[in-house]
């Protein structure tokens, strides 16, 4: 192995069908993606059980097949989730995989081992798979590797985000930052860039990234002096490449359904072969017009072959396509800026390459051409990298000049009588950010206040996404009104809120929580559990 100078930390795209680990380099002045054992630059988010080891990334994928209950994907669209939720509920019916309720409405997934069944969260299942990439850092480094910055959705909830951190610390992650993905491949973009003389002062971009799992779009300022300002995001959590592949497969279900008289909705494996095959078609009409789906004795005896064209698959799958278009209008009215203020529109994510998502977006933008001179796949690993060795000290003075000014993606607040939702964060503030307010008593000798902790747009409480709750006791007897509590909500540069609420008549009388904190700090015993439970 060949002497290579160790960096301080590693960037992560903890992706929901593939991931990516980079880390900047000094002596090169520039950002190394790492290669898996495979020698492949991303890695199935994908694990497996057998009845003899557990497989994570290619070595899970490339069984699936044969092993469908036992594998385990898409896990990104259930982390930071409860069990009853509407999109947990939707997404379970289409995975292979057991999921069930654990505590605290936890979804947890069942794996089997030698006749065992193991519960797995998500947190747990997506730590195997930052583990993996950690070692693959390390492979290449040939030194251990601790300091992580990972990349989430900018639409993920205070949970999800809770959630990726818990990840990284099962993983044996230090977690320096959270940073949203768009927004990581803006710094990417930035950097491929800043080469570039004749550069404007200042540009707004528009990071366009519809992955695997998750669509996200950013507006943002990019300075010719580093500074990369949020002026507003939108997405979807729920919507991506694998969204569009279900399509393909509940289509080729009715079809098989039409030619055999056979269902093979509820056959795991006949599923899965065909979920496989639908991926694969759907990356081949990228480049071609149409192309078959084949598969020798896919349920009961008989064989499955179909013609599918481009323009069949663009009509399957047209209500997410226009989302996506949804989401940039809204995201553009958000940041107060017209299409036409608009100096680039940057494609990141593998299922920007579908030839319909590109044209629907050079349509919208007047046919102004699309920013493609970043790898989709690699750009934001390739950001998480530069930040990862600007907070460390590394890099030149592009890398060090950058200055992050990302915003809070929905809003936050607490519950009132009458199931009204009072905003103290708005969604699109600038992050860092401290918010407070003051409420009252609204009965008489009223002795504790509850207060509920909501992200969401709804002006019901109960439409939100319930954070957190916690009560503060010992309040005088008095008349309603009369007493006062501050409520503080304080969100931190990863985005993640910390609320506290003190009675203004007596300042020793005061709670706080820390959302991100209460549940994410592990102990040496919790980590080692956790890795005695994935040990076969």
């Amino acid at each position: 192995m060949t002497s290579k100078v160790k960096p301080i930390a590693i960037g992560i795209d903890l992706g929901t069908t593939y991931s990516c680990v980079a880390a900047w380099f000094d002596q090169h002045e520039r950002v190394e993606i790492f290669c898996n054992e495979q020698g492949n630059k991303t890695t199935p988010s994908c694990i497996a059980c057998t009845e003899s080891e557990l497989l994570v990334g290619e070595g899970a994928k490339n069984q699936i097949t044969r092993n469908p209950t036992n594998t385990v994907y898409d896990v990104k669209r259930l982390i930071g989730g409860r069990f009853c939720d509407s999109q947990v509920q939707e997404e379970i019916k289409s995975l292979p995989f057991k999921v069930v309720k654990g505590c605290d409405d936890k979804p947890m997934i069942l794996l089997e081992h030698r006749g065992i069944n193991k519960e797995f969260s998500a947190e747990e299942i997506s730590s195997l798979i930052l583990k993996n990439l950690k070692m693959a850092a390390e492979a290449f480094l040939g030194a251990l590797v601790t300091n992580a910055v990972i990349t989430v959705p900018a639409y993920f909830s205070d949970k999800q985000r809770q959630a990726t951190k818990d990840a990284g610390t099962l993983a044996g992650l230090n977690v320096l930052r959270l940073i949203s993905e768009p927004t990581a491949a803006a710094i990417a973009y930035g950097l491929d860039k800043s080469a570039d003389k004749n550069r404007p002062k200042e540009k707004n971009v528009l990071v366009f990234d519809l992955g695997g799992g998750t669509f996200d779009v950013s507006l943002l300022t990019i300075c010719k002096e580093g500074n990369i300002k949020v002026k507003a995001v939108g997405g979807d959590t729920h919507l991506g490449g694998e969204d569009f592949d279900k399509a393909m497969v509940n289509y080729c279900v009715q079809e098989f359904k039409k030619k055999q008289n056979k269902d093979i909705g509820k056959n795991a494996r006949a599923m899965g072969r065909l979920k496989v095959a639908c991926e694969k078609a759907k990356r081949d009409l990228s480049s071609t017009a149409g192309t078959s789906i084949e598969i020798d004795s896919l349920y009961d005896g008989a064989d499955f072959s179909m013609k599918i064209t481009r323009a069949k698959f663009e009509e399957l799958n047209a209500g997410f396509f226009k989302k996506c278009i949804e989401h940039v209008k809204n995201c553009l009215s958000d940041g107060n800026m017209h299409k036409n203020n608009v100096d680039d529109i940057v494609l990141v994510g593998g299922s920007t390459r579908i030839p319909k998502v590109q044209n629907m977006l050079m349509k919208f933008f007047d046919e102004k051409p699309l920013c493609k001179s970043i790898n989709p796949d690699e750009a934001v690993a390739y950001g998480a990298a530069v930040l990862a060795a600007n907070l460390s000290g590394y890099g030149n003075k592009v890398v060090r000049d950058l200055v992050l000014l990302d915003v809070t993606p929905l809003s936050l607040g607490t519950d009132l009588e009458g199931g009204i939702m009072s905003v103290l964060i708005p969604r699109n503030t600038p992050i860092p950010t401290f918010k407070e307010h003051i409420y009252i008593t609204s009965k008489d000798n009223q002795k504790a206040i509850h207060i509920g902790v909501y992200q969401g747009e709804s002006s019901n409480y109960m439409d939100n996404i319930l954070l957190d709750e916690f009560s503060l006791h010992g309040i005088p007897p008095a008349p309603a009104g009369k007493e006062k509590v501050k409520v503080c909500f304080d969100i931190d540069a990863d985005g993640i809120l910390y609320v506290s609420a003190e009675l203004l008549s007596n300042s020793n009388n005061k709670r706080s929580i820390a959302i991100a904190r209460r549940e994410q700090l592990f102990s040496h015993d919790d980590v080692e559990k956790m890795i005695r439970k994935v040990e076969l």
